[in-house]
């Protein structure tokens, strides 16, 4: 982590010499100084950053220097602070002075900053040569001392030893004696310990596998890849399984012969060979050539824990892709009792403890079975010694050797991040166990951090997502949740890598996290994440130096003024989501440095102008489910705001779903010229003259809009037409009757995904039809009069369409070979609707179907039976006549239609919440309202931009 915290403090000085950053002549001299000490030490610090584990020495040094980075990146920052505070208007010259002696005081200990540089480049000199080594060794990657690599073990393992794997392997075999004569490529992606070097094995071993082919031969790839190393290793195990004498020289040969050799060996026979454990993309371009593309029906296997790699590799020759899937929870509980009570099963006493420990593993075979390994050792009878691991995993991870193993493998791909992504990786820690974790929210907290790199021609946050993809791409998170058109809409962490990434992070000093039963906090504070009550004892800490706050569950109504002393004047981001907090947090404490603000879900009423005004590096106020209505006009100060979210929805019954509750924008809104978000202004309240502001913000990329009003829309259109860079957009009108005026807008935003429009339009505007790139779809109160079905049919990209009081006929046909790409599709309150008509191939995709409250259809859509990928059917508020036709007790005529879907449910909107009935409960006298199985106060569909 040396090389992340150098890295990241030479990416802050850029700044300073790109003259963004003005200093003094002295602070100039010094900070130079210190750039050069940085970028001389900077090359050996990956090497360093894995070896430290093993080095007591070494890991002091890298310590060393990285407190040094975090004391000159504070020290920047005061410089910043003092700077803007000089230049104030009306700034006293009692203040000027002090702040001049302060600037000395900084001036004086970058001075002593430089000096410790030195020192420590002066040690850094006697590392050089163990630094050098360790480079070259084909194993620098592995710690350096002896360490024993569980590949190894996983070749050994017999059947008796393996669970869940019969499955998967008779696939992979499948793949492999199966198919078109050409040489494929099949790839087995997982996160590491998920068992793919066992798995690829088990197939390799396989009597018909071995019988299929002429030469089969397994190399095992090494982080320290070299081409001559890999492809001579490849040659000399292709000479011994042909039986025949290796060439003389060949230790000598250049990776051009070696690749002549191994091509002429394999030219005419069908061979099998496996690469297991590749890491980079350039390994498998090093030797493809070698392997000749003949006609023999041969295969190659790679193993990987990167799954775009399995994706490049495998996708070249139109192989097979196999993501390996965590164990199931009847697999996972076999392997576990195996390990921890081999021969006998689990004392009853003990299962709940287990079943909770083993929840921790998530599925993957290697935890399962590290843990097992230390649970084995521990007395039966002591439920105690079994309670506290379940206490206390994170501390026994660390001090038990058996679970060495475990962190060996994660570390491996912990440091073959580079330095930007093991930042981003190590933030995770400051989420609760089992939290799910916003991805909007995430990319926003790390661009308030700075781990963010700009790039030329993206914007920060296309740049964090970048960094989620390779972060995802490496299997070191997992999607926990995606949006209807596939976006990503909430991450997690496995629960064993989660203590691990929380261990790494209290070592490094990177994050503290804060339990009611904690340990004292260290001295030095940078991220503090508070999970639940905080313990009075540690209240009234310096936090000088503190730079993130979080508060999750956190029930107590503080203030910053009372929860520390000696204010946070280099605090950037402060996170008091769901927080039951009813007064602005910062009445008494300079934050210039805050870039990210969330109030969410607090019950905070007003936003102080005298405080917003001073945020003048915010880039992120998130005020959203909070009863805040207005904003004061000194928000229009803060020049660098890119996410603004006010608003909250309204559930107070079954018509107000999909409403909410906006805010009042100051007039000059197109002002914030940095804007990206602007979620949900009220456009009624200053007779349009916000709407013509709205042009202004060329940025922008999600717009919500409420309360539009019908003389306003010439000049809403001619400012959406302006903004090219618009993603998403919401517009509601004043009411359910009132008009939405599109008819002005003539070129469209060319990257519009999501368009969600409420109000009465008339006829549906002809510019829709050219959206490309629109996945969703709303409309709601439309009120058209002609079947809006045929406008949208042929949207290449449509994935999620609702409409809600759309259209006044009364016949739906979706017609053959039409939406293609649609996944979701909600059908509410069509009055006249008596028909809805399925043609073949139509929705090929449609996974889920939702229809409501249209009173005159008493049948099932026909056709219906032609959607083979529908998972989901769901009739809400439906007349029973209808319901009573798919019912499978008594008269039910449509049943069969139904039958292939798995989940079919019927929903009644009641006393404030729906009551769900599942098709399988209907009573035998198909009454479909009895026999509730679930109770929901929630939107059936929520509109999110």
């Amino acid at each position: 982590m040396a090389e992340s915290a150098v890295g990241f403090l030479l990416q802050r000085l850029a700044p300073v010499f790109d003259n963004k950053v003005k200093l003094f002549a002295e602070d100039q001299a010094e900070v130079i100084h210190l750039k050069g000490w940085l970028e001389r030490i900077k090359a050996f610090l990956r090497i360093a950053d894995a070896l430290e584990d093993s080095d007591e020495e070494l890991k002091v040094w890298a310590k060393q220097l990285r407190d040094v980075a975090h004391e000159a990146e504070d020290l920047l920052d005061e410089l910043q602070l003092f700077q803007v505070h000089n230049h104030a208007i009306g700034f006293s010259i009692y203040l000027r002075v002090r702040n001049m002696k302060a600037r000395y005081r900084i001036v004086h200990e970058l001075k002593n900053i430089n000096s410790r540089m030195k020192t420590i480049s002066s040690t850094h000199e006697r590392f050089r040569h163990k630094l050098d080594t360790a480079s070259e060794a084909s194993s620098s990657n592995y710690t350096g001392n002896a360490w024993h690599d569980p590949r190894g073990d996983a070749l050994l393992l017999d059947n008796t030893d393996l669970v869940g794997i019969d499955r998967p392997k008779k696939q992979l075999i499948g793949w492999l004696i199966k198919g078109c004569p050409g040489r494929k490529v099949i790839s087995v992606a997982g996160m590491g310990g998920m068992g793919k070097t066992t798995l690829v094995k088990q197939a390799y071993d396989d009597p018909e596998v071995r019988k299929h082919f002429k030469a089969c031969v397994w190399v095992t790839v090494s982080q320290s890849f070299k081409v001559e190393e890999l492809l001579r290793d490849l040659a000399q195990k292709l000479f011994s399984e042909i039986r025949r004498p290796i060439p003389e020289r060949m230790e000598s040969m250049c990776s051009d012969k070696l690749k002549m050799i191994i091509k002429d060996l394999l030219q005419r026979k069908r061979y099998l060979v496996v690469f297991d454990d590749v890491w980079h993309m350039y390994e498998w371009e090093a030797v493809k050539y070698a392997l000749p593309n003949n006609s023999c029906g041969s295969r190659i296997i790679i193993t990987t824990r990167k799954s775009d790699l399995a994706f490049t590799s495998s996708i070249e020759s139109n192989g097979k892709v196999y993501n390996l899937q965590p164990l199931k929870e009847d697999e996972a509980w076999d392997l576990f009792c195996r390990n921890t009570f081999p021969g006998n099963s689990c004392p009853p006493y003990l299962i709940d403890i287990c079943k909770y420990i083993l929840r921790k593993c998530g599925g993957l075979p290697l935890a399962i079975v590290a843990i097992s390994g230390v649970l084995a050792t521990k007395d039966k009878r002591r439920i105690d010694e079994w309670d506290m691991i379940c206490r206390s995993l994170g501390a026994e991870i660390q001090g038990n050797g058996k679970l060495d193993y475990f962190k060996t493998v994660f570390n491996l791909s912990f440091n073959d991040l580079p330095y930007h992504l093991k930042y981003c990786f190590l933030y995770l820690s400051i989420f609760p166990e089992d939290y799910l974790i916003q991805r909007k929210r995430l990319i926003r907290l790390w661009i308030a951090e700075g781990f963010i790199e700009a790039k030329e021609g993206k914007t920060m946050e296309d740049v964090a997502n970048d960094y989620l993809k390779e972060l995802l791409n490496r299997n070191l998170i997992q999607v926990a949740d995606t949006t209807s058109d596939g976006r990503v809409k909430t991450l997690r962490i496995h629960d064993l890598l989660r203590e691990i990434i929380i261990l790494k992070s209290k070592d490094q000093n990177f994050a503290t996290i804060v339990k009611e039963q904690s340990v004292a906090w260290p001295e030095r504070i940078r991220r503090l994440s508070v999970h639940g009550r905080l313990p009075y004892r540690q209240q009234h800490r310096l936090a000088s130096q503190l730079r993130s706050l979080f508060m999750f569950g956190v029930v107590e109504n503080l203030s910053l003024g009372k929860l520390f002393s000696g204010g946070f004047k280099l605090l950037s981001v402060l996170d008091y989501q769901d927080v039951p907090l009813k007064k602005f947090p910062v009445a008494d404490v300079d934050l210039y440095h805050l870039r990210y603000l969330s109030l969410r879900n607090t019950k905070v009423k007003m936003v102080p102008s005298y405080i917003i005004g001073k945020l003048h590096n915010l880039e992120t106020l998130d005020l959203k489910k909070t009863p805040v209505r207005e904003l004061p006009v000194d928000i229009l100060k803060l020049q660098k705001l890119r996410h603004l979210l006010v608003y909250r929805l309204k559930v107070k019954g079954y018509p107000e779903f999909y409403s909410k509750h906006g805010f009042k924008a100051p007039t000059e809104i197109g002002n914030l010229q940095s804007l990206q978000t602007l979620c949900f202004v009220e456009a009624n309240l200053d007779y349009g003259m916000i709407i013509r502001q709205l042009g202004k913000l060329s940025q922008l990329r999600r717009l919500g809009i409420l309360k539009l009003r019908e003389e306003d829309g010439k000049a809403f259109c001619l400012s959406i037409g302006r903004l090219t860079n618009l993603h998403a957009l919401s517009v509601a009108s004043e009411g359910e009757n009132k008009f939405i005026d599109l008819r002005f807008l003539s070129s469209p935003p060319p990257f519009l995904q999501r368009l969600y429009l409420s109000g009465n339009l008339h006829e549906l505007p002809s510019w829709i039809q050219s959206l490309h790139s629109l996945a969703r779809l709303f409309l709601k109160w439309s009120c058209l009069k002609h079947d809006p079905l045929v406008y949208l049919q042929d949207l290449p990209n449509l994935a999620h369409l609702e409409l809600l009081q759309v259209y006044d006929g009364d016949t739906l046909h979706f017609r053959c070979g039409k939406f293609k790409k649609l996944k979701v599709l909600g059908l509410d309150k069509f009055d006249g609707l008596k028909q809805v008509t399925v043609g073949k191939d139509a929705m090929p995709c449609l996974e889920r179907l939702s229809i409501g409250r249209c009173e005159l259809l008493k049948n099932v859509p026909s056709g219906i039976e032609h959607l083979t990928k529908l998972k989901v059917l769901e009739f809400c508020d439906m007349p029973d006549e209808l319901m009573k036709t798919i019912c499978p007790h008594g008269p039910g005529k449509d049943h069969c239609k139904v039958s292939h879907i798995p989940d079919v449910y019927s929903t009644y909107w009641r006393d404030g919440g729906w009551d769900v009935y599942a098709l399988d409960n209907f009573s035998r006298d198909c009454c479909p309202r009895s026999g509730t199985v679930m109770r929901s106060h929630e939107p059936r569909i929520q509109w999110k931009l």
